[in-house]
């Protein structure tokens, strides 16, 4: 029987890994199951108290390591910004205007990386990235991990994080087959590198497997199985369903109505959130939309401080703040420390199978209410020009390409738009639901159901 280690990077990996079925099913095929968390051990108890888990030490880039995969980013960035505006975005997102060392270091990347920039030159500087570190004292507790527990694959769930390269470093030395899943629809066409090279991948859709072998020339396609996402698992898994009386109880929402659900990014991206809340509760107290509820759902990835003004101005609104606790203090990456409860999976499934209509800034939420068929309407009021934040930008990113052509979703430019479209919607829902299911399929290429137990099928085959 073989023995797998899976790498739980963040919160978000905890809920798509350990709060949908892969945990179980690996534990059916594999002899044993043990989970390397960069989260605190003690998070795991309550879901699976029988589950072997080891908290891994945090490895922390010194500088010289943090210019080597620097560079190796804005190269990768460089290589492939043609005709992809989500990279140009995002190469002009990295540069650095900073009089500090790391600010003067970032400058001289970007001019060499303009004329260097080639895949063998980036698969260089990942070997000396390798160097840097490969002394470290976390690097080599690593290796004693390694050797001690004798796995015969490691898998990755998320592929990005800079701290899990010198665990895919110490898997590369003792020859373990190493495994990651693409975390997000959006990273392979418009994010950076990868943190390190794996041997095989696990990703959502067909559509997903021909953007990786576009972006890492080097990946075979053997190397490569399309098993959708557990990110969405929980939402065909019973433990996590409620009924739409409790669900609207629970919010205080009028069941004689019909209810709007808007979900919030964060304020990083999505910096008109407030503007498009407020829009549609004016709408719906001066009755240009009527009879309907307004249940806004904050990113789990902030505080929902920015929205206190609206709290206080429209009480008829009503908020789900996502429970996600901060498991510590102190962290690199802040944000990853923070993981959902149980309860906010159910919140989150009761929202999307109980509410009638859901807006958002071109978050990934449209696919999450899109698996019950539930229309959406992307909200980009800013441009350019208009002095908001301009969020239209992101109509030109690849991933959001495929949207918009989809016709899966509305987008709306203006308060007009928006209104027009909300009425439309709620009454006729099915308008674009052939659209929807093409979408689907296009991003997610499986079904969900046995989600978890395709995954862990397909790690098997590689161990």
């Amino acid at each position: 029987m073989k023995k797998i280690g899976v790498v739980i990077t963040d919160g978000v990996g905890f809920r798509n890994f350990i709060l949908s079925d892969f945990i179980q099913e690996s534990q059916k095929i594999f002899g044993e199951v043990v989970v390397l968390s960069c989260l605190p051990k003690e998070v795991y108890a309550e879901i699976n108290p029988n589950l072997k888990v080891i908290e891994l030490d945090i490895y922390k880039e010194n500088f010289l390591t943090w210019f080597l995969r620097k560079y190796k980013e804005v190269a990768h960035l460089k290589l492939h910004r043609k005709n992809n505006f989500g990279i140009q975005n995002n190469l002009d997102a990295t540069k650095s205007t900073s009089k500090n060392s790391r600010g003067y270091a970032t400058r001289l990347i970007f001019l060499i990386a303009s004329y260097f920039h080639s895949e063998k030159l980036i698969q260089k500087f990942n070997y000396w990235q390798q160097q840097s570190f490969k002394n470290d004292a976390v690097t080599k507790s690593y290796s004693d991990l390694l050797k001690k527990e004798q796995f015969d694959i490691l898998f990755f769930t998320h592929q990005r994080p800079p701290f899990i390269a010198p665990l895919v470093y110490q898997a590369e030395q003792i020859k373990l087959k190493t495994v990651s899943f693409i975390f997000s629809w959006d990273n392979l066409a418009s994010k950076g590198r990868m943190a390190a090279n794996f041997d095989y991948f696990l990703v959502w859709s067909d559509l997903m497997k021909k953007e990786l072998q576009q972006f890492y020339s080097t990946v075979g396609a053997s190397n490569i199985e399309v098993v959708g996402t557990p990110q969405f698992e929980s939402y065909v898994l019973d433990r996590y369903a409620t009924t739409k009386s409790d669900f609207y109880q629970k919010f205080g929402l009028d069941e004689t109505k019909k209810t709007i659900c808007f979900s919030c990014g964060d304020s990083s991206t999505s910096r008109n959130d407030e503007l498009y809340i407020e829009t549609i509760a004016e709408s719906i107290k001066n009755g240009e939309i009527q009879n309907a509820n307004l249940l806004v759902r904050t990113s789990p990835a902030e505080d929902p401080i920015r929205f206190q003004s609206l709290v206080e101005k429209y009480d008829f609104v009503r908020w789900n703040h996502p429970k996600w606790k901060l498991s510590r203090e102190g962290h690199q990456e802040v944000w990853s420390q923070r993981i959902p409860a149980i309860e906010d999976v159910i919140d989150l499934r009761g929202s999307l199978e109980h509410t009638d209509l859901n807006l958002n800034m071109l978050s990934t939420m449209s696919l999450d209410f899109i698996q019950f068929d539930k229309p959406v309407i992307n909200t980009v009021f800013g441009n350019a020009e208009n002095g908001l934040y301009d969020d239209q930008k992101f109509l030109k990113y690849e991933h959001i390409i495929n949207v918009v052509n989809s016709k899966a979703t509305r987008i709306v430019k203006n308060k007009k738009e928006l209104i027009d479209t909300i009425n439309m919607y709620l009454s006729n829902p099915s308008i674009d639901q052939e659209h929807r299911k093409q979408l689907l399929q296009m991003q997610v290429s499986k079904p969900l159901e046995g989600t978890g137990k395709r995954i862990a099928e397909a790690l098997l085959q590689w161990a």
